[in-house]
């Protein structure tokens, strides 16, 4: 989990010295900060914006593993699958919370090593630390993020509204964070069953980063801003495609049609799947945790994205007693099924 052989007992610290020591030198980086970590609550000012706020919640054993995810990148990665909420919303995120729940196997310095990847991910993105909590847990590591961001009123995108007629776009290319879990879990076993063998992720890079550091993708935002188009509706991949098209054909009260040869996956995801014994369009469909974005366009805004190589057109929504289906490459119509994450 941790090595270090200097080892600081976080008793030593209490409650409020802990919090000071991990965040005093966090910079508060937007004017609507007015105040941040020190007081009994934060204070904020977004004058005339929609603030959007969402909180994502971790448990050790449900959410992460660290016999195989390091500290810093645990950390880096809480932020991330908050602000892609934010982003799911066509939002700018501009500050987080941080609660941490640590049992008695975490020395300062572990702790330390997440607080080195959540201040990784507030520098990347420009984002405030502005509060949180820590306690000590029973149940092993638990983070709850909660991010908070703003956009103007008529930009705010909602999953409720998609058209008939739309068109479905994802951002990336899916399935990789499952493919690269899939091998993380491979090597954990075999290390269980020999620890004198080391894993072998040689080549594996991009799929393995995939699940340890993802990235949120606010340029797809900025980038859509600068095509000025306006998603009709929005949502971000973290339970598996299939999953998110369905939120918004439910929400939206559509169907839709997509096509298994438009699916983006990576040729390192396709291949490393199919040496598992997986099929990579399920992987793409139900995987989860790619942390890209789900978004519908009027079909008159094609041409102002159709050339770019980060957005694909995967389908289109139709009336909703169509259903929801998916054209396979052999021809084969298959109803979509959400068969991803689910927390309970």
């Amino acid at each position: 989990m941790f090595e270090n052989k200097e080892r600081t007992d976080l008793g030593k610290l209490g409650e409020f010295g802990l919090i000071k020591h991990l965040t005093s030198h966090f910079k508060i980086q937007h004017e609507s900060s007015i105040k941040g970590i020190g007081d009994d609550a934060a204070v904020l000012n977004f004058k005339n914006k929609q603030v959007l706020i969402s909180t994502d919640l971790l448990l050790e054993g449900i959410h992460f593993d660290l016999s195989y995810v390091p500290l810093m990148h645990l950390g880096y990665k809480a932020v991330q699958v908050n602000l892609s909420d934010i982003y799911a919303m066509n939002g700018v995120a501009t500050q987080i919370t941080v609660s941490i729940g640590l049992s008695s196997k975490f020395p300062l310095e572990a702790v330390e090593e997440i607080y080195k990847g959540i201040e990784l991910a507030c520098n990347k993105f420009n984002i405030d630390l502005i509060g949180g909590d820590t306690s000590s847990s029973k149940q092993g590591l638990v983070i709850s993020v909660t991010s908070i961001g703003y956009a103007d009123k008529k930009e705010v995108c909602y999953r409720n509204g998609a058209q008939e007629g739309d068109l479905l776009c994802v951002s990336g290319d899916l399935g990789g964070a499952y493919v690269g879990l899939q091998i993380l879990e491979r090597e954990k076993q075999i290390f269980i069953e020999n620890p004198q063998i080391q894993p072998d992720l040689e080549g594996k890079d991009y799929i393995i980063e995939r699940q340890l550091k993802p990235e949120g993708r606010r340029d797809i935002v900025d980038l859509l801003a600068q095509m000025k188009i306006k998603p009709t509706a929005m949502i971000d991949v973290s339970d598996g495609l299939a999953s998110e098209i369905l939120h918004i054909c439910q929400q939206s009260e559509v169907g839709c049609t997509i096509y298994e040869d438009k699916l983006p996956i990576d040729p390192m995801t396709y291949e490393t799947g199919r040496e598992l014994g997986l099929d990579p369009t399920v992987c793409a469909l139900n995987g989860g945790e790619d942390y890209e974005l789900l978004f519908t366009i009027k079909q008159s805004d094609y041409d102002k994205l159709k050339n770019d190589v980060d957005i694909t057109v995967i389908g289109h929504m139709t009336d909703k007693n169509s259903g929801c289906k998916m054209i396979s490459k052999s021809n084969v119509v298959h109803e979509l099924k959400a068969q991803g994450w689910n927390a309970f």
